[in-house]
């Protein structure tokens, strides 16, 4: 006779606390079986030493290791595709239902539809719920029901819908573990080689959301150079090893507007994405896609590498390189340099951060590379290019961020610059007017 369970499946929200899919799946009276399926369709792009999927790793075995001592349970780990798993899982359990949390990628959401109708067939509920924002999908749209294309009015809106008591109730998890847990400590557990993967020698920090940062955040968050100006919240908000509504809280605590509003950027993006999931690979505004981009796929290689001559730009590139973090000034001055200087799509660029970001998320990511080529929504106009020499002496005027990770620069191997600014400014200028006039 097989086992009665409730599965919950973990993805974007590893963490035990104030998880409202593992919360609603814990209030039953069914033992809970916790699983994460490392998802073959989306390793196998990824270089071996994938710095996120080390992270991941880790961070499961963190959770199964907290289950196992405390509750004599774990995680049940997969490597393979979400339906074959379901199906080993259908065979294997008796199932009542399957819970686990919202997620708005196209890819995500085309999965979770499989997962459902197989689940389906099965006389099986698939139980979904929000999670990793605040609002989603149409919850802050304008009166007449579309969606907000410009930030700043998103933002006006997401407040005037937002009611702490209701938008921030925190789910005890913790307090419920112990009472339904599936137990058994012979739950499948994978290591990276398992997976054909080796750790990563980059590390994801930790985050820091101190009194101190959030109160001087106007102040620190524009200058690479300082190392604790920024919250590094990235790719915690991105896997879910923090509540965002936690985060949400603490900007409202401390009384930081720009904190707060950096949190809602990210909801904007996302709500953008699920509204119009075709800007992941075509323009936004769709004239942006006649640019007649040059493509120089040697420029390219420079640029990815830092050696562009221009040291602002190649210290955010190897800065990326080595750490798998960029800072968010830099990102705005590198994005911009490579679609605006270099003519080269902002999808190869987007690609590129996708593959090196710790960080790396497509709504957020897709977003910003679209705001910098002038393609977007809420974008900057094309005729705006950011001199990546100006860009220095406001915000790293002493060089400090630059000699951290250009240290070549006052040597002979370091590059000339790879474009003259003032020529590929008109060259820019030329080639984005013929498209979009």
């Amino acid at each position: 006779m097989k086992d009665k369970v409730i599965v919950f499946w973990f993805r974007r929200d590893l963490r035990l606390d104030d998880n409202v899919g593992l919360y609603q799946a814990l209030q039953n009276d069914v033992p809970v079986l916790p699983i994460f399926i490392f998802d073959t369709e989306i390793l196998e792009n990824l270089p071996k030493n994938d710095a996120r999927v080390t992270f991941i790793h880790k961070q499961l075995q963190k959770i199964s290791n907290q289950l196992r001592t405390n509750h004599g349970s774990s995680i049940a780990q997969f490597h393979d595709t979400p339906k074959k798993v379901f199906k080993q899982l259908l065979d294997d359990f008796d199932i009542e239902a399957v819970y686990t949390n919202h997620d708005y990628e196209p890819y995500a959401k085309k999965r979770d539809e499989e997962i459902k109708s197989l689940l389906e067939e099965n006389d099986v509920q698939f139980n979904t719920f929000k999670d990793q924002v605040i609002f989603e999908k149409d919850e802050v749209v304008k009166d007449d029901g579309d969606p907000y294309v410009v930030y700043t009015p998103f933002m006006r809106k997401w407040k005037e819908n937002f009611n702490p008591s209701t938008h921030l109730v925190e789910y005890d998890t913790l307090s419920d573990l112990g009472k339904n847990l599936y137990e058994s400590k012979k739950l499948p557990r994978l290591s990276l080689e398992d997976m054909g993967f080796e750790e990563s020698s980059i590390e994801v920090p930790d985050y820091t959301v101190t009194s101190g940062l959030i109160q001087k955040y106007e102040d620190t968050r524009d200058y690479p150079a300082k190392e604790k100006g920024t919250s590094r919240l990235g790719p915690h908000l991105r896997f879910g090893t923090v509540s965002i509504r936690k985060m949400v809280k603490k900007a409202i605590d401390e009384k930081n507007e720009t904190f707060w509003n950096e949190l809602i950027w990210r909801e904007f993006f996302m709500q953008i994405l699920w509204h119009f999931p075709h800007t992941v690979n075509k323009a936004f505004r769709a004239k942006y896609d006649r640019i007649d981009w040059r493509n120089n796929e040697e420029e390219f290689e420079k640029w990815k590498k830092g050696e562009t001559g221009y040291p602002l730009v190649d210290a955010g590139m190897r800065e990326l390189n080595e750490t798998g973090y960029m800072h968010n000034r830099v990102r705005m001055l590198v994005a911009s340099f490579l679609c605006k200087h270099l003519l080269i799509d902002w999808r190869w660029g987007e690609a590129y951060f996708a593959e090196k970001l710790l960080d790396y998320e497509m709504a957020s990511n897709v977003g910003n590379w679209q705001w910098a080529a002038g393609s977007g929504v809420d974008a900057a106009p094309y005729f705006r290019i950011f001199n990546p020499t100006t860009q220095i002496k406001k915000f790293d005027k002493d060089k400090k961020y630059i000699n951290t990770w250009v240290p070549d620069l006052q040597e002979l191997s370091y590059p000339d610059p790879i474009v003259d600014h003032k020529m590929a400014r008109e060259r820019c200028l030329k080639t984005y007017k013929e498209a979009v006039s």
